[in-house]
């Protein structure tokens, strides 16, 4: 269970493919606290620490979770938003995050808002999925490559955040442009709600 929280942008040092799998090695400045079977967030991805060394994680990405993401287009260099798995004795800063991407969003637009961003990201509607709670609402929560949002004017297949300039320099937001990947995991919230809701 994670909170949306960021930690830090660690870097892609290797991609190793293996079969329908991806191993990932990662720098970052926490990999020496780290240990086997740890599950860390990875542009909000849940995935569990294989092997250490160097300064170094590395974590396996299955051919499921690389299709529901954007993590098969990572290479060496990359910036990735990462978290540990949240504390239960803390605050929750963000909102609940599971670390199952549901789906890829598309950024399709990028506006000043006077010292913050603006961007909109457009998503694969499907009637059946949105009635199953794969939506956003205004004001609700939705992650974004790991980062906890607030929804501002959804409509069926799209959605817009607001980022802080905080934000934006303390992730990879400052990398995204118009027609990058970002992965979406909708509120699970929503989910169990729109779940009850048919019975």
């Amino acid at each position: 269970m994670f909170s949306g929280i960021v930690e830090e942008t660690a870097v892609v040092k290797t991609v190793e493919r293996s079969q329908g799998n991806v191993d990932l090695t990662l720098e970052c400045s926490f990999a020496g606290e780290l240990k086997i079977d740890q599950s860390v967030s990875h542009n909000g991805v849940c995935l569990t620490v294989v092997r250490l060394g160097d300064g170094c994680y590395t974590v396996t990405a299955m051919k499921e979770t690389l299709d529901r993401s954007n993590l098969g287009l990572l290479k060496p260099g990359d910036r990735v938003n990462v978290e540990r798995s949240m504390m239960m004795n803390g605050r929750l800063d963000g909102h609940i995050v599971q670390g199952h991407v549901d789906m890829t969003a598309e950024c399709t637009a990028m506006q000043d808002a006077d010292g913050s961003t603006y961007f909109t990201f457009k998503y694969p509607f499907d009637c059946e999925m949105a009635r199953r709670g794969y939506f956003t609402v205004d004001k609700g929560s939705v992650t974004v490559n790991g980062v906890s949002l607030t929804v501002c004017n959804p409509t069926d297949d799209a959605f817009t955040v607001a980022i802080i300039p905080y934000t934006f320099e303390h992730t990879n937001f400052k990398d995204i442009r118009v027609g990058s990947k970002v992965n979406i995991e909708f509120d699970i919230l929503g989910k169990y709600i729109a779940r009850l809701n048919q019975f």
